[in-house]
């Protein structure tokens, strides 16, 4: 029987490194602690060194997973962002210091009890789907912590909320998660189905605990697995054998999910 204990070792999803001309925009992610890794992929911190003279926009690629985020400075304005299917870009002020939890695909609405599908492809405020959640970051989170006190504080967090989590998930849901992690994403699952188990009800499980359906998990997938691939994708001809139908159906699945071309991004 697949479990959830599968999903951190099948999957490591990339977001893009920051690209900075003046080095005043700096992203990294940190582990929480070894009991949650199962569940939560990374924290992370998204900050200025020195206010911007520009307008930064900053782009979070399709990962398949779904992220509370807030500003340090203010974490009563927290926001949990949904699974995509596509690239999003949020336009930053000249100063700002993002922390965010990312959560490993399905652990979000096991966690917290929600419809994912009901957050899918927008970023919906913390405080009206997670009130308790909400309550901490609000009053626990000093304005000014270093990443060492965020990463404690938050992990004393989910700690105490793993003995209140029943994990409820159907297994079927994980065997589907598995094969398509394995498979990077190129797979048919109408036709390698759990037993058990018809096209509608995996549907229904997905929606629920990803957001959407096998289908659009898959996409996503298959297009984490390329950007983990040495080379240029595109002179190497890759994504053949990753599943797309040729270069112009890899160049425009791959703009979607990453809001680039291939060739801006090599």
């Amino acid at each position: 029987m697949k479990t959830i204990h599968n999903i951190r070792a099948l999957y490591m999803p990339v977001q893009p490194c920051v690209k900075e001309p003046a080095g005043d925009v700096l992203y990294h992610e940190f582990l929480p602690d070894i009991r949650l890794r199962e569940f939560i992929y990374c924290y992370w911190q998204l900050k200025t060194e020195n206010p911007l003279t520009a307008p930064y926009h900053y782009r979070v690629v399709a990962d398949g997973c779904m992220d509370i985020f807030f500003e340090l400075a203010d974490p009563a304005h927290a926001f949990v962002m949904g699974f995509n299917d596509a690239y999003s870009e949020f336009p930053l002020a000249a100063s700002f210091n993002y922390v965010g939890i990312r959560f490993l695909p399905g652990m979000f609405p096991l966690l917290y009890k929600v419809n994912a599908a009901e957050l899918a492809h927008h970023a919906a405020n913390f405080d009206e789907v997670a009130p308790a959640g909400y309550r901490f970051l609000k009053e626990g989170l000093p304005g000014h912590a270093a990443v060492s006190e965020i990463k404690s504080m938050l992990d004393a967090h989910f700690l105490g909320l793993l003995p209140k989590t029943i994990i409820t998930a159907d297994s079927r849901l994980y065997e589907s998660i598995d094969t398509i992690l394995r498979t990077a994403g190129n797979v048919r699952i109408e036709k390698e189905l759990p037993q058990g188990i018809s096209a509608r009800q995996l549907r229904r499980l997905f929606e629920f605990y990803i957001g959407d359906t096998p289908k659009a998990f898959s996409k996503v997938v298959r297009f984490q697995q390329l950007l983990r691939s040495p080379g240029d994708i595109l002179k190497s001809r890759a994504y053949l054998e990753a599943g797309y139908y040729d270069q112009a159906h890899f160049i425009r699945e791959f703009k979607r999910l990453y809001g680039l071309t291939p060739s801006k991004v090599s």
